[in-house]
């Protein structure tokens, strides 16, 4: 298995494979199973772990930081990235739910940090926060969540030409993005995240993609994350609890797709052909 990497616009890069935590942190009945998940992700080598501040309010990061103490894997191995609220991305408020989160994660340093969706605080107090935090060494790189082309030009406009990434909904069956917001992203060379690459399980039951999953002789989950992968400039974060679906979303990592493969998928999930509202989760 490997794990590519994809340079960010503000120098390093970031690997085109990771983990997301959604509804994780959120009940302590379940804690031990999904600090075991992600030990289990960290054992088997992957490093790029996504959270933030709203899931399980805290509860996610705590259940990161407690995997990583378990795998005992030295923090440099890892990359960390995690969002502030947008009620909280005020220049004061960022830099303390940074501090919070940093806290709950047990390090001292975030590899990404995110602006969740935009909100009512000022761009200009946000990216002057990330900033200063990128300034003192709490985190190397800042970025945006939920981010439109509107919104990105605004972030520009703001002073915000130091953002890393932009982190979407986008998936075979979501793939509004590609008509606006990633050709103007590519036009930067700001990558993208792409959370939900499963559609939460519900692309999984899609009969075309089955089909075709079927004729390339992978599971359909396979066959959806390395359609993103297929991008270079796309990272990929996949969510599970279960270590079982986590190895089969792992076996993706090697797949490479044939030309016709990847047209059958755009005859069975066709790109846009206009502009659309930008789809959130």
């Amino acid at each position: 298995m490997h794990i590519s990497v994809t340079p960010l616009p503000c120098g390093g890069a970031m690997p085109r494979f990771g983990i997301g935590t959604w509804r994780m942190g959120e009940q302590t009945e379940v804690a031990a199973a999904e600090v075991a998940l992600i030990r289990a992700a960290i054992e088997r080598g992957v490093t790029l772990i996504d959270t933030a501040e709203m899931y399980g309010e805290g509860g996610a990061e705590s259940v990161i930081g407690q995997a990583m103490r378990d795998a005992g894997v030295p923090r440099e191995q890892l990359y960390l990235v995690s969002k502030v609220y947008p009620h909280n991305a005020s220049k004061r408020g960022t830099i303390a739910a940074c501090e919070r989160s940093l806290k709950r994660l047990g390090t001292e340093c975030l590899d990404c940090y995110l602006l969740h969706w935009p909100g009512e605080h000022p761009l200009e107090d946000t990216v002057a926060a990330f900033e200063l935090l990128k300034a003192q060494g709490k985190i190397r790189a800042w970025g945006v969540s939920n981010f439109d082309v509107a919104d990105m030009q605004a972030l520009l406009t703001a002073g915000g030409d130091g953002v890393a990434t932009n982190q979407v909904l986008y998936n075979l069956s979501r793939r509004g993005v590609e008509f606006s917001l990633l050709p103007w992203q590519r036009e930067r060379s700001i990558p993208t995240m792409a959370y939900s690459p499963v559609g939460q399980a519900r692309l999984l039951d899609s009969h075309k993609l089955k089909a075709i999953a079927r004729d390339v002789g992978v599971s359909p989950a396979q066959l959806a994350i390395a359609w993103l992968m297929n991008q270079p400039d796309v990272i990929v974060i996949p969510k599970t609890t279960h270590i079982a679906r986590l190895d089969e979303n792992l076996g993706a990592l090697d797949l490479r797709l044939e030309p016709s493969t990847l047209k059958a998928l755009d005859a069975a999930f066709p790109a846009p052909t206009r502009r659309t509202p930008l789809e959130m989760l």
